[in-house]
């Protein structure tokens, strides 16, 4: 299943693109004072900071990291794709949690790893698994993903890619879901049947784009006063 591809762009993904790329555009001479070598890398950061200010990339491995935010800058400033962050790291205890209540929910362990796995089997407590929206973006990293090391896991999950980095460049087998068992050989292990641990984003309906309007000006001043550092300063925008 290859829904990104089958699913048309709704048109207020279009315009928040293009108003997020506009909101990089804007804060280029703030991040070219801050990192002259990288300011493309870190206008990219803040906007997307602003479109998603839940996303949260601490945990990722190093090159996990470095991996993603390449290619979601390739992806802003030359496609004019948004790539936003679901869910990257999560903590053993929030993922055995999380199987915990699946196991109830679907009534059986092996039912639970066709959606969630265990701590011991999840790449999102390894740091190098990453849910990614909206569709658009997906589809473009699903495309793109392989300079990176980045590779869509599973034909049922479009937003579920793995930083694959001993790959060769060659894309690893999809699974047809998760709860086929396969061998991770890039770990040199042997990984139980597994399952995903994150369901569809949740979209919110917050109106932001009078708000972007007013407050363009005041980010730019606050970039260049070093009052933006992507936590403190969050324009709070809807996510999918």
């Amino acid at each position: 299943m290859n829904e990104p591809r089958t699913i048309p762009p709704r048109p207020r993904d279009r315009l928040f693109a293009a108003i997020t790329l506009v909101l990089a555009v804007l804060l280029l001479p703030a991040a070219f004072v801050r990192r002259p070598g990288r300011a493309r890398e870190l206008a990219c950061r803040w906007a997307l900071g602003m479109r998603f200010p839940a996303e949260d990339l601490t945990g990722l491995t190093d090159d996990a990291m470095a991996a993603f935010t390449a290619a979601r800058t390739e992806a802003l400033w030359r496609h004019g794709q948004l790539i936003g962050l679901t869910s990257g790291y999560r903590d053993p205890l929030v993922q055995q949690r999380m199987f915990d209540e699946e196991v109830r929910r679907s009534g059986s362990p092996a039912s639970a790893r066709l959606l969630v796995l265990p701590p011991a089997e999840s790449n999102h407590v390894q740091g190098i698994a990453l849910d990614v929206r909206p569709h658009e973006g997906a589809r473009w990293l699903e495309e793109h993903g392989a300079r990176y090391d980045l590779y869509r896991i599973y034909d049922n999950e479009w937003w579920h890619f793995e930083h694959r980095p001993d790959s060769g460049g060659t894309p690893p087998r999809r699974r047809p879901h998760p709860g086929v068992g396969y061998v991770r050989c890039w770990q040199h292990r042997t990984a139980l049947t597994g399952g995903m641990s994150h369901s569809e984003p949740a979209r919110t309906t917050t109106r932001w784009i009078p708000g972007i309007l007013v407050a363009g000006p005041l980010v730019v001043i606050a970039a260049i006063t070093g009052t933006l550092d992507g936590r403190r300063f969050q324009l709070h925008l809807p996510g999918y």
